[in-house]
């Protein structure tokens, strides 16, 4: 092998890795999005069914645990997309929602002999 033929093989091995690079930033890119698109969705959605009240301690909720508090949006989502909410929730209602919802707590008792 030359060094012509070993300059030509490598100018194709890096074309095509940077065509490889370009393709995966154009489906990150993509999912990214899409990710965007849907998380805006969900927002508008929680705007429609929960009343400013609601919104505010879910808003809260999402600062101090906001793997629980997208869970309960992913409900409050799911239940509103499948028609089963009637009417905007309201914070007493969003209440009792998490505390249906909340994972119980342990309760530890130390007795000393």
């Amino acid at each position: 092998m030359g060094d012509d033929e070993l300059a030509e093989i490598r100018k194709r091995r890096l074309a095509q890795l940077q065509q490889q690079s370009a393709e995966q930033q154009m489906i990150q890119q993509d999912e990214l999005e899409r990710q965007q698109r849907a998380k805006a969705q969900m927002q508008m959605i929680l705007m429609q069914i929960l009343e400013p009240d609601a919104r505010e301690r879910l808003n809260t909720i999402k600062l101090t645990k906001p793997e629980f508090a997208g869970a309960v949006e992913q409900q409050l989502v799911a239940l509103a997309q499948s028609g089963r909410l009637r009417q905007k929730i309201t914070d007493v209602q969003l209440k009792e929602l998490l505390r249906q919802l909340a994972p119980a707590k342990r309760d530890y008792s130390i007795t000393r002999k």
